[in-house]
């Protein structure tokens, strides 16, 4: 029995100490966000200071094929046009799924959770700070790719 007793302990600790991972990493990200987000909004009214219009965003999809018009409008942060902040102060991944209906009626691309550093995470090597992208689209002006 006190092998049973054990071993019911040792998961017990176990769980314990995967949910306080859990919640530590979820304490962390949430802060990020915030300190991403006010990065976000401090551009957008650096961009409207400076004259830069907000203009209609586009979505690609997942294969690079097709364009699908959005109802946003904001700046994109990448040469590619994979990522984007909207005049909302939010951040977007413009990537979606390929449809008949979104080349018909357009795509629907929700705000997403933003990061300090743009592709963290996303395994293909190409990470950038997001104030470094930030300021970068700032100083471009009118002229971007």
């Amino acid at each position: 029995m006190d092998a049973d007793n054990d071993r019911a302990t040792w998961h017990e600790q176990r769980r314990q100490a995967v949910d306080g991972h859990a919640a530590a990493l979820a304490a962390d990200r949430a802060a990020e966000a915030e300190k991403a987000g006010a990065l976000l909004r401090g551009f957008v009214r650096r961009a409207a200071g400076n004259g830069l219009a907000p203009h209609p965003l586009r979505a690609v999809s997942f294969d690079g094929r097709s364009t699908f018009r959005t109802p946003l409008r904001g700046w994109y942060l990448k040469s590619n046009r994979s990522v984007a902040v909207g005049a909302d102060g939010g951040y977007y991944v413009l990537t979606v799924p390929s449809s008949l209906r979104a080349r018909l009626t357009g795509a629907t691309v929700s705000p997403s959770t933003p990061r300090l550093v743009v592709g963290a995470g996303g395994g293909d090597g190409e990470t950038i700070p997001l104030a470094h992208l930030l300021e970068r689209r700032l100083t471009a002006g009118a002229v971007w790719p």
